[in-house]
């Protein structure tokens, strides 16, 4: 458990206490209690009662457990058994589609047809009816998926139901504790799912049958089931606090950037250059370029409506389009018939996939060969841009890595490049850019498009406040310092 972020692996835990219960080791061993061999005793007994009353069928015997089929020590208390000997199994049989109906009528009876019937918490919701059923399990029946999609378990809570072959029902023979079984069967999934034979998954009547499974006294199996229970309602609570923060982490973050873009998370100093001058600075600078022919004249961008201001800024503000302060260029598609591999061949080439928390994830990069490069080599990508997807998902944003510099870049994102000498502060770029103030926008554009995809014009007329330079730098800083008291 990480608990300076509250990430935890709740799965692994509740996995963990299932395999302590199954082993004695959760709760402790009562001396008091009737040993498990005497419960096995009276189950043989009752099991030949019912066989002599024809409630059930006289099962064939099952072979006796060899000391190899015994994973592990369990309590002196306790004693292995095969499952068979202590249920009544029942396997389920498929009824034509054609006889089930969509609704109860009379007569009928719940058709419980595969696990799709049954939730991970084990709720079953009733959706065909049948007339006509052959396999009746009745209310107090484990259920458990044996075809198909294997161990979903769930315990009946209605008078009766047909199953579906794709279902075994495991019914008591003597009062066992209900829900010690269901908690044992989902210990037992794994070893179950590795018995299942075929293209289509299945578990063999036999494999339950066989199965060697602790057998506890009666009175533990009722205090391993509580203590299990209470330890998982424990891990809930757990999940949903740490579900309910990480939504708050998110809502406070999205505040952070709402005051950055705002002009209010920092205090403006009236030493600071104004954002004005620095616009200026930037257009003389892209003038230059022009002029020395490194990069194209852009066609000019629209001025700023009243109505696409959504706020007030500072007097040292000034509210731009994106194509102001940066050049946005796109990525490359790889040329048809060639292909990327995962082998360090030539140049890396950033997928939108590759994209995550404001950098590249290294782990899936794909890599171009020479002959890709050759193609694409104007569609590189350097540690000094930013990245922003513009398809796929949309709105991903952040830096290149060092050991990036260079790669080829998608045709599924754009590249913002400084205009000039480092006059917009790419650390506060990626904030804004991240913002409600900018993602609103571009929901607004995607809405009305029928492919979703963010068109680099649009990208380019993007609407942002933009502070000084200096005031840039604090604010960068500030939501820096308060990103790492929220993680």
């Amino acid at each position: 458990m990480k608990t300076n972020t509250l990430d935890f692996d709740a799965q692994a835990l509740r996995e963990k206490i299932l395999h302590l219960a199954m082993r004695g080791k959760l709760v402790p061993q009562d001396p008091n209690d009737e040993p498990a061999s005497v419960l096995l005793g009276k189950i043989k007994a009752e099991k030949e009662e019912l066989v002599k009353e024809k409630k059930i069928k006289k099962s064939k015997p099952l072979a006796p457990i060899t000391e190899d089929e015994k994973p592990f020590d369990i309590p002196d208390s306790w004693e292995w058994v095969r499952l068979g000997d202590v249920i009544n199994l029942i396997s389920g049989r498929d009824i034509p589609k054609k006889s089930h109906l969509n609704k109860p009528a009379n007569d009928s009876m719940p058709y419980i047809t595969g696990a799709s019937n049954i939730d991970n918490n084990g709720k079953i919701t009733i959706t065909e009816w049948v007339n006509n059923p052959s396999v009746i399990v009745k209310n107090g029946t484990l259920l458990l998926s044996v075809k198909g999609t294997i161990g979903k378990v769930a315990v009946l809570k209605i008078p009766e139901a047909h199953i579906a072959r794709q279902i075994m029902g495991l019914e008591n023979i003597y009062k066992l504790d209900l829900e010690f079984q269901k908690y044992f069967l989902e210990d037992y999934i794994e070893e179950l799912k590795s018995k299942a034979k075929s293209m289509i998954p299945g578990i063999s009547r036999d494999d339950l049958l066989s199965a060697v499974i602790p057998f506890p006294p009666l009175s533990e199996q009722s205090r391993i089931a509580a203590k299990i229970a209470q330890l998982f309602a424990l891990l809930r609570k757990v999940e949903s606090s740490i579900q309910q923060y990480a939504k708050l982490k998110v809502l406070l973050k999205s505040k952070v950037l709402d005051l950055a873009t705002r002009g209010e998370l920092v205090e403006q100093d009236p030493h600071d250059e104004p954002a004005s001058v620095l616009l200026e600075k930037i257009k003389a600078e892209k003038e230059e370029l022009i002029k020395e022919k490194k990069i194209k004249r852009s066609k000019p961008l629209a001025p700023i409506a009243e109505d696409e201001k959504p706020f007030d800024i500072p007097a040292s503000w000034e509210w731009v389009r994106l194509g102001e302060i940066v050049s946005v260029k796109g990525g490359k598609r790889v040329p048809r018939g060639e292909k990327l591999t995962n082998q360090k061949d030539y140049k890396p080439y950033i997928r939108v996939a590759d994209m995550k928390n404001q950098s590249v994830n290294f782990q899936h990069i794909k890599y171009a060969s020479k002959a890709i490069f050759d193609q694409l080599s104007s569609y590189t990508i350097s540690s000094h841009n930013v990245y922003f997807s513009i398809a796929g998902t949309i709105g991903k944003v952040g830096s290149i890595p060092q050991d990036l510099d260079g790669a080829l870049l998608t045709e599924n994102a754009a590249k913002l490049e400084n205009i000039g000498k480092n006059l917009v502060s790419n650390t506060f770029l990626i904030n804004a850019l991240e913002s409600d103030e900018v993602k609103n926008q571009h929901k607004r554009i995607l809405s009305q498009v029928a492919q979703p995809k963010l068109a680099l014009t649009k990208l380019r007329n993007t609407v942002i406040s933009f502070p000084p330079l200096a005031e840039q730098s604090r604010i960068a800083t500030k939501i820096a310092q308060l990103s790492e008291l929220l993680d």
